[in-house]
């Protein structure tokens, strides 16, 4: 099997079509036709498809697809490595929301500094999604919770992280004292994200081990605009600490959650080690050291190091 054979099988699927990729690469179609050809007798199965439309992939061809393009990133990030003398490459995170808060902008500027040769794309989203996003290969590592491990990732305890309640200043309800407890929350109207979220699942089954249930008055997907909700007074919402790096200083009252499941538990994840390229494998350790420092550093509220 030659590289030639994956970046020609490649550029085929990516177009449709044998005619557009052999001028897009520069060669006749039945030099083309020929090695895409050998490629499906060398692996013994169909890997295209061809219709009067044009072709397409297989089932075979799909899963294919997916390793030939890892495998040539990897060899063009060797290549850059090799003639830049230093690591090279681009690597994808994902990060949620409350976890970007406090970690995105320290992350990328250690990155920056530690890698400058390294192209790194960072992705915002709800953690069910990052995940997603890590289980179809189109991001290579992610900070992750509770429920969302999968046993064909590379993972590692992060940190855990204390829920608290904010709230307006001023709304109706709110607990006195320095802390709260779920109990005392049972009838105060609440702001959180949806069961699609997998910080739901944490403030659900603490308020279960409590032995109450949520007063949910809005359903929010988004932290922006939950912080928001919660500002205007529709209502408290319970969130990590980190959520709070996105409030102006005294624009909510912030009490930590005393339950014991009212924790969020942070898992650093990424696609297998035999698939990570070296510019992820650096990106990994750059992350667990950031987060690692901002936890001692307190500069992540209500976070401590995960113990395993």
């Amino acid at each position: 099997m030659e590289l030639r054979q994956l970046r020609y099988f490649v550029r085929v699927v990516e177009l449709g079509s044998m005619g557009r990729a052999a001028a897009d690469l520069g060669v006749v179609v039945s030099a083309l036709s020929q090695q895409i050809s050998r490629l499906e007798g060398e692996l013994a199965t169909r890997l295209l498809q061809r219709t009067a439309a044009g072709v397409r992939p297989t089932d075979a061809g799909l899963a294919f697809l997916r390793q030939a393009q890892l495998a040539l990133r990897h060899v063009d990030d060797a290549a850059r490595a090799a003639r830049s003398a230093r690591l090279a490459g681009h690597v994808s995170v994902g990060l949620a929301p409350s976890t970007a808060a406090v970690l995105a902008l320290p992350f990328l500027q250690a990155m920056h500094e530690r890698y400058p040769d390294v192209r790194l794309r960072l992705v915002e989203a709800m953690s069910g999604d990052v995940a997603t996003m890590l289980n179809a290969r189109q991001i290579d590592l992610a900070v992750l919770f509770d429920g969302t491990m999968a046993r064909r990732w590379s993972q590692q305890p992060l940190l855990d992280e204390q829920l608290y309640l904010i709230a307006a200043p001023g709304l109706a309800g709110v607990p006195a004292g320095r802390s709260v407890r779920l109990k005392q929350l049972a009838g105060l109207p609440l702001v959180l994200p949806s069961a699609a979220h997998g910080l739901r699942a944490v403030i659900d089954a603490a308020f279960a081990q409590a032995g109450v249930a949520p007063r949910a008055v809005l359903e929010v997907d988004g932290l922006a605009v939950l912080l928001d909700a919660v500002r205007a007074g529709i209502g408290a919402t319970l969130q990590p600490g980190a959520a709070a790096a996105r409030l102006p200083e005294g624009a909510a009252v912030l009490r930590p959650v005393a339950d014991r499941g009212a924790r969020r538990h942070n898992w650093l994840a990424s696609v297998s080690d035999d698939e990570l390229s070296p510019a992820g494998l650096a990106a990994r350790v750059t992350l667990a050291d950031v987060a690692a420092r901002l936890v001692r550093q307190g500069r992540w509220l209500g976070a401590t190091l995960h113990e395993a």
